[in-house]
């Protein structure tokens, strides 16, 4: 799936934006979002700093298990830039 593919499905999913890593920073070929805001229909954090440690089992690396599942099998994965900013980039 490229990038503009993959934008649109998950601003399809998700309530939040997602933007060009180029509009973040200039480096090339990523996604940006916020890792602050954006909740599922169950009220699940999309995004959760905090528990990339472990501390849930709903999060993998702090991405939603299920975000994080659909990334991977796309291609692409999530990294945290700082605790409120998520970038996507292409594996």
């Amino acid at each position: 799936m490229n990038r503009d593919e993959l934008i649109t499905a998950l601003e399809a999913k998700y309530p939040q934006a997602f933007r060009t890593s180029e509009e973040f920073n200039g480096s090339e070929g990523g996604i940006w979002t916020s890792g602050e805001d954006g909740t599922t229909e169950d009220g699940l954090e999309i995004f959760d700093y905090y528990s990339q440690d472990g501390g849930s089992s709903s999060y993998t690396f702090g991405v939603l298990n299920s975000l994080h599942n659909y990334l991977e099998e796309h291609g692409w994965y999530g990294e945290w830039n700082d605790p409120g900013t998520m970038m996507i980039w292409e594996a």
